[in-house]
């Protein structure tokens, strides 16, 4: 590679990302930055600096045959899959991936590598599950971690994940205090604390809506729609269910 990122003076470089890909090479090297990991590029035939602790490579690259440390390959569609095991392996961990889930209209989602929390995201209801099946895709025994506070979202997000291993936690006290500057981040942050709780494992978790959450989806209904309109109960049962989104019933009650 033409460009080469060299760690300060007196620095030891941790990382070293060895590819003629230029495509892998901007995207590992963009995750490390974000990461603020030491790291340095090299050609895939060069030597390795003699501080590198971890090399990553692209699938088409040969390295130096006599590197003696842990080599990562890198899919060009998968980056930051590759830095997080990289720094999975550098941390001595396990590698067990355990997804916290604090549910919700927008679920707070904390995925941990051990206790590392590696990623998170803040999302609409309708996109956690996809993430979260991208999350533990050619994971090492993954397990996710729901709160059991949103009954009703909590419901449709294990119904949606029946092909992952899944716990029910009690998510009393998982809440932080958020001090000042810190307003939007308390969904994530629970995640964080729900993922480090054993809970009971479910396939499924059949939940009666109040008449309350209805009137609750009901008024949802209202605020979507452009001319005001509320769905029935019977819809709105069905939103309670995940047979449907509140857009869906809302097209149902305008065919009806």
């Amino acid at each position: 590679m033409a460009i080469l990122f060299h760690p300060c003076e007196g620095e030891e470089v941790t990382v070293v990302v060895a590819t003629a890909d230029f495509e892998v090479y901007h995207d590992v090297v963009n995750e490390l930055r974000d990461r603020g990991v030491r790291f340095t590029t090299i050609e895939p035939d060069d030597d390795l600096p003699e501080h590198a602790r971890i090399c990553i490579r692209g699938e088409g690259d040969d390295i130096n045959p006599e590197a003696d440390l842990p080599v990562v390959v890198a899919e060009s569609e998968h980056p930051r899959k590759a830095v997080e095991e990289a720094l999975a392996i550098l941390r001595g961990e396990s590698g067990r991936t355990i997804i916290g889930i604090d549910p919700g209209t927008r679920p707070g989602i904390a995925v941990l590598s051990g206790d590392f929390v590696i990623s998170a995201f803040h999302v609409p209801l309708a996109d956690a599950a996809e993430i979260v099946r991208e999350e533990v895709e050619d994971a090492i025994d993954p397990v996710v971690r729901i709160g059991d506070g949103a009954r009703l979202q909590g419901a449709h997000l294990i119904r949606e994940l029946e092909d992952v291993l899944v716990e029910l936690v009690d998510e009393t006290g998982t809440t932080p205090y958020l001090g000042t500057g810190a307003r939007g981040m308390g969904d994530v942050l629970a995640a964080v604390n729900i993922a480090r709780l054993e809970g009971e494992v479910v396939e499924e978790r059949d939940i009666e809506p109040t008449q309350g959450e209805l009137g609750v989806i009901k008024r949802r209904s209202r605020e979507y729609a452009e001319d005001n309109r509320e769905i029935d109960e019977e819809l709105a049962r069905r939103v309670a269910a995940g047979e449907l989104t509140i857009e869906e019933a809302l097209a149902e009650h305008r065919e009806e």
